[in-house]
């Protein structure tokens, strides 16, 4: 499991950096931070692939493999935003936050 979520940690730095790095670039093209973001995005579909793969193999399902990876988008976009973007976290985006790690709970748990 802990190969899965490294995995998906790194394939999730490389897609956040892929879908707003660019957002400190308003004066490039956009057709340059397309094909910028393409090119991050290939980076992290070879870390991505391999996690959900692994993932599988050790015997987690599809929901289970999702919500891990969404909690990791989470998180790795908190921080994203706060030190790349300079964007303050408040605490309606706190709460916002921890209601949807609570379904992490019901959907990785085996009942």
């Amino acid at each position: 499991m802990w190969k899965t979520i490294l995995l998906l940690v790194v394939s999730n730095v490389f897609m956040t950096f892929a879908w707003y790095g660019h957002l400190k670039f308003q004066h490039v093209a956009l057709w340059k931070v397309i094909l910028i973001s393409w090119l991050i995005a290939f980076v992290e579909y070879l870390f991505m692939v391999p996690a959900n793969r692994i993932g599988k193999l050790e015997g987690m399902n599809g929901y289970q493999l999702k919500i891990i990876q969404e909690s990791i988008t989470i998180v790795v976009f908190i921080i994203f935003a706060v030190y790349y973007l300079k964007e303050p976290l408040k605490w309606n985006h706190i709460v916002g936050f921890v209601l949807l790690f609570f379904s992490v709970f019901f959907i990785v748990k085996k009942f």
